[in-house]
């Protein structure tokens, strides 16, 4: 079932989702509603009542030191 919301916004806002909704061919709904999708996947969840960020700690190396030992940047970046 689909929940009418109503929402105030400051005059910048009002042009970037207007600007979006022409640009994109879609509707100031259809825009609203894929933002808060994408909002909801990308930012902090809360996990055991701590605040933690998606995908942070999730990958293991095996190395005790990798953030602070500069030999694992020797070939960083070529």
């Amino acid at each position: 079932m689909a929940k009418t919301l109503t929402a105030r916004l400051d005059e910048k806002s009002q042009r970037e989702l207007s600007k979006l909704s022409r640009t994109l061919g879609k509707t100031e709904s259809e825009i609203v509603r894929e933002s808060i999708h994408l909002m909801a996947s990308t930012q902090i969840i809360v996990s055991k009542g701590k605040p933690r960020m998606i995908g942070l700690g999730q990958f293991a190396s095996g190395l005790t030191d990798l953030a602070s030992n500069k030999k694992y940047l020797d070939d960083f970046g070529q």
